[in-house]
């Protein structure tokens, strides 16, 4: 079975439309999906410190564009996706929270939980009280799910994720590598991931 890894933070829009769909083509594929919770800040820092200059400085060309493609992906995968008054946000809990939710089985329910919480919602995933009602949501205890996210085996393995994904020659959300070392960034390659891993069958 073919490896499809998915390094992702819930902090990007991009990267909910690309999640709202890897499922549905690991499964279609016959592809072992594995997940890869990251900070892309971390990478950003590490690697592409150009968004923050685009941030800083947006093209109102281009931002307008984004703007209008964002919205035409959100109709096509039917989903709601806003801009939340809180952006960028600190992801680092709610990444780390992804790491507590994959050790309980629980991964993908708490980020498509996040993900709608912040990109529908607009609600502050930096906050604890909004990461505990998630947790609870997905069924999680809210009091070991924070005792748990602040342990230094999650902070080490959410850097550890981070680094790799750097190493690896990443630079961004979402990252998806196929069968080790095929790497694709950006919801719109996902037809292109779907070709490798039937190049890979």
């Amino acid at each position: 079975m073919t490896r499809l890894e998915f390094f992702f933070d819930c902090s990007s829009p991009w990267t909910y439309l690309a999640f709202h769909k890897i499922e549905e083509l690991a499964e279609e594929a016959g592809a072992e999906l594995i997940w890869r919770p990251i900070l892309v800040g971390g990478v950003f820092n590490a690697v592409n410190q150009e968004v923050y200059e685009a941030r800083a400085n947006p093209n109102p060309r281009r931002a307008r564009y984004q703007a209008k493609d964002l919205a035409d992906w959100a109709r096509l995968y039917e989903l709601q996706i806003g801009w939340p008054d809180v952006f960028p946000v600190n992801s680092v809990k709610a990444m780390r929270g992804a790491l507590v939710a994959q050790d309980a089985g629980r991964l993908p329910s708490y980020a498509r939980a996040t993900f709608e919480r912040y990109w529908g919602a607009g609600e502050d995933i930096s906050q604890q009280e909004v990461l505990a009602s998630i947790a609870e949501e997905v069924g999680l205890d809210p009091g070991d799910f924070l005792e748990a996210i602040a342990t230094p085996s999650i902070k080490d393995r959410l850097r550890a994720n981070t680094d790799e994904l750097i190493e690896r020659g990443g630079f961004g959300s979402p990252t998806m590598f196929v069968g080790g070392n095929d790497m694709f960034f950006g919801n719109d390659r996902l037809p292109l991931v779907r070709a490798a891993l039937d190049r890979h069958v």
